[in-house]
């Protein structure tokens, strides 16, 4: 009876490790495939992230607000830092985002006038064109663009020339303001020792 009981314990005791066995491989196999299964997601994840370019400078908004008229303009604020601005930083006779980051945009609410050019309400982008003693302003109805690397001439709505005056002050920041007149307003557009005024009259 005893050599029966061992041989009992003993089958058991191998009948458990080939079971231990199976489970084990079972397991590791389970882990591979997680592991293959991760790094697999892992890999998907990686080359779907879309990484946002780096703003230097920062957004700004201006606005102008009147019964008769809202107005927006969105724009980067880059800042002088002791660089020489117009004529080396921003080349004379060269097309301009009109700030920093993507190109500067403006809405209005209602029909415009723009130096007696009219315009239609709506979001339009504003380039310039920098020289030393005037400037081209240029309304352009292709929106969304990183600086004026892919202007396109052909989406110009019109463009106009404005005399440079010199601010009351030195602005470190470029800076875009809008002060009121008889007519209107004017739409500065301000930075370092330049300034540049743009004037707005609202269709009644």
């Amino acid at each position: 009876m005893k050599k029966i009981a061992l041989l009992v314990t003993f089958v058991s005791c191998v009948l458990c490790q080939s079971a231990f066995a199976q489970q084990s491989t079972k397991d590791s196999t389970t882990i591979n495939k997680i592991n293959k299964e991760s790094s697999a997601v892992a890999a998907v994840t990686q080359d779907s992230v879309i990484v946002p370019q780096l703003r230097k400078s920062p957004m700004a908004i201006a606005k102008y607000q009147s019964n008769a008229m809202y107005i927006k303009a969105v724009y980067g604020q880059p800042s002088k830092r002791g660089r020489v601005i117009f004529g080396e930083l921003e080349p004379y006779g060269k097309v301009w985002r009109t700030g920093a980051n993507e190109a500067t945009e403006i809405t209005f609410t209602k029909d415009v006038k723009i130096a007696g050019k009219s315009l239609k309400a709506g979001t339009y982008t504003l380039f310039t064109i920098p020289n030393r003693d005037k400037w081209t302003v240029i309304i352009n109805s292709d929106l969304g663009q990183w600086g004026a690397y892919k202007y396109e001439k052909e989406k110009d709505l019109f463009s106009l020339d404005v005399p440079v005056t010199k601010p009351e002050y030195q602005y470190e920041a470029f800076t875009i303001e809008f002060e009121e007149t008889r007519t209107g307003v004017d739409m500065e557009l301000l930075w370092d020792t330049t300034r540049i005024a743009v004037p707005l009259t609202f269709a009644k």
